[in-house]
């Protein structure tokens, strides 16, 4: 970064509240996430405070003292803004401009900030647009004229006006409400026309019969990363956070030989904006409707397991904490904690996408648990139907082969349109599980 753009960065005072369970521990590391989302955004922390309260004050969430006190402060480092670390209610907000001195905004207000920045397509850029104007709507207000009322036909000529013209008209508030409720409707329908193409690619992928495979994970743990190792997909791969907003989609083989596909998704973070869960819950359809999930998480953070529960918290809120999900330790070539943490959770495995360490130990864990779901179906084939025994063998993993009196029976795992194909023969089926 050159000089002349340090110096044109803005300058922040962060703000953090530990209110109980909260303790002063997290609301610290909250801080610090907060400022690596401030600097990806295009500013400078100069100054933190951090609090403990025992509930939000409900005009200024910090109680009017501690907000006289960050005016002090804000005056003493030359701070352009104060960012709080909850989400703030328009009413606190307001009063907390008017005490500062200066703008003050919420964690929600960054995030939704960085994803601005960051959209690319029309979809992401319409999904962007949409969390913003749903985040600003309760927050209009007017100062000074902007709250004066629009006139409305008076006097001699307010007879020849048109009927709903006359009268005191309407204030520039109410104008400004109208034009954003207006945007959002269009918004909303551009995304349901874009999600259901999304669904006709989908059942086009259902069709083909190949499982579906999402990365997820914290924001900046290493997804893209991970992608690229496995596809060569070339995404873009930066050191900031939510450097990914849209999805990328591609084949992959697995060493059982089977075919997948693979997403790459929007990284997750501790108090994702709602609004930015619902705008993009169509981008997240993909994690919705994978048959399993590569949960990436980046072992050298000093709260991994914080971050694996806020991850699961977003999954649960878009529909898929049911999805059978791998948990993938990054950067097992820079700590020993991937080791360590791998250890210590059943079934998870240590990778580095940086040398591609462990990948393979990671391609064969999800084969074998895409196989593990799969229904168990029983076949009795009779000994001249040889072609039938050898597409079973094709479509499917057979568990048992053996000669009978019958014929020859076999127990393989099937997907359904395997098992239909296969329906004359069939004597029993038993559910797969995750």
């Amino acid at each position: 970064m050159s000089l002349i753009e340090r110096a044109f960065r803005e300058r922040i005072v962060l703000v953090g509240v530990a209110i109980p369970p909260v303790g002063l521990e997290a609301a610290e590391s909250g801080l610090d996430e907060l400022s690596l989302l401030v600097d990806t955004a295009g500013a400078d922390e100069v100054a933190r405070v951090l609090q403990r309260r025992d509930r939000p004050d409900p005009a200024t969430y910090v109680g009017r003292g501690k907000a006289s006190e960050l005016h002090e402060l804000s005056q003493t480092v030359d701070a352009d803004t104060v960012v709080f670390d909850d989400e703030l209610t328009p009413a606190q907000q307001r009063n907390l401009e008017k005490i500062l001195g200066r703008t003050a905004i919420d964690r929600t207000a960054v995030i939704l900030d960085i994803f601005a920045q960051n959209a690319r397509t029309q979809e992401g850029k319409a999904q962007v647009e949409l969390a913003l104007l749903r985040y600003r709507l309760p927050r209009l207000r007017g100062r000074g004229k902007a709250l004066s009322q629009q006139a409305g036909a008076r006097g001699a000529g307010a007879a020849q006006a048109p009927i709903g013209s006359r009268g005191p008209g309407e204030t520039q508030l109410e104008v400004d409400r109208r034009r954003l409720l207006r945007r959002i409707t269009k918004l909303e329908a551009e995304l349901r026309q874009l999600s259901a193409t999304r669904h006709t690619q989908g059942r086009a992928r259902h069709r083909s019969r190949l499982h579906t495979v999402c990365l997820v994970g914290y924001t900046n743990a290493g997804k893209s990363t991970l992608m690229n190792t496995l596809t060569d997909a070339r995404v873009l791969v930066e050191d900031r956070l939510f450097a990914t907003l849209d999805p990328r989609t591609r084949r992959l083989d697995l060493p059982g030989g089977e075919a997948v596909l693979l997403s790459d998704t929007v990284g997750f973070v501790r108090k994702l904006p709602h609004q930015l869960v619902e705008a993009f819950r169509s981008t997240l359809e993909v994690v919705t409707d994978a048959d399993v999930l590569i949960h990436v998480v980046d072992s050298a953070a000093v709260d991994a397991d914080v971050q694996i529960e806020a991850v699961r918290s977003v999954l649960a809120e878009i529909g898929a904490a049911e999805i059978p999900e791998v948990l993938a330790f990054n950067k097992a070539d820079a700590t020993p904690e991937a080791a360590r943490l791998a250890r210590t959770h059943p079934g998870s495995v240590a990778v580095s996408a940086k040398d591609g360490s462990g990948v393979n130990e990671l391609l064969t864990v999800v084969g074998d648990r895409l196989r593990s779901m799969a229904d168990v179906t029983e076949l009795v084939v009779p000994f001249d139907r040889g072609d039938v025994v050898a597409a079973v063998h094709r479509e499917g993993e057979v568990l048992l082969e053996q000669h009978e009196e019958g014929g020859t029976r076999l127990r393989a795992r099937l997907e359904p349109a395997g098992r239909a194909r296969f329906r004359e023969w069939e004597v029993g089926v038993e559910a797969g599980w995750p």
